[in-house]
């Protein structure tokens, strides 16, 4: 049913656990290959990868390109995007099953792609305050966050382009190509430990409120290249 994609770069501490989380999928017959697009990881992330059982790829210069060259290389029709470190909710197979059986009912597969819900591994009112703020910033921006990954058939993804080769925010652009209204969330949960700071500094800043204004991302992106 779909192919999963993960892009690495020296995530072997947090790999297993996303990797643990798809198998479920696998044993239902939801998740079919998993490729690791990887940036030239020198831990044990590959040596994972390899008794996980999952393809690499490699050996471009940029994120967007190892992610768009994953995607094309994929086996199935739906590609699910995730992030390392990102864990799903135990049973997110059925409610992304539930979801693709309905789309492609109706004719929809080529206008509408999901993102899981947003969670913090984490207990404490500190850790549900950044949920709330992480909520907030998808509102104002309208992007979720890498960790939500993203569910996008492959005629969608084609049609689109795929990932364009920029410096940075290579998925925020293809999201807004997407179109915000054409993207569901789910309600499963993609659990992160931490909250990722892919960026810090002044630039992140302006590159976040430039995100607020409604700037394309490819544009934000030469901010950071």
């Amino acid at each position: 049913m779909l192919s999963v994609v993960i892009p690495t770069r020296n995530d072997e501490a947090v790999l297993v656990a996303t990797l643990a989380a798809l198998v479920p999928g696998a044993a239902e017959g939801v998740v079919r290959d998993v490729t690791i697009a990887d940036g030239g990881s020198t831990d044990s992330t590959l040596e994972i990868a390899d008794l996980a059982g999952c393809k690499v790829v490699g050996g471009f210069a940029d994120r967007a390109s190892r992610l768009d060259a994953a995607a094309r290389g994929a086996k199935s029709p739906w590609i699910l995007f995730l992030e390392p470190g990102s864990v799903l909710d135990e049973g997110w197979f059925r409610e992304v099953r539930s979801l693709v059986e309905t789309l492609e009912r109706r004719g929809e597969t080529t206008s509408r792609a999901a993102v899981f819900s947003f969670g913090l591994d984490q207990f404490g009112a500190g850790a549900r305050a950044s949920e709330t703020l992480a909520r907030i910033g998808e509102a104002l921006t309208g992007l979720p966050r890498l960790e939500q990954g993203l569910l996008i058939h492959r005629a969608l993804y084609e049609k689109l382009g795929g990932f364009r080769s920029l410096p940075a925010m290579a998925e925020a652009d293809l999201i807004r190509r997407i179109g915000r209204s054409k993207v569901m969330r789910l309600r499963a949960r993609a659990l992160t430990p931490t909250l990722k700071k892919r960026f810090a500094g002044p630039r992140a800043a302006l590159g976040a409120g430039l995100l607020m204004l409604r700037v394309p991302p490819r544009l934000v992106s030469r901010l950071y290249g």
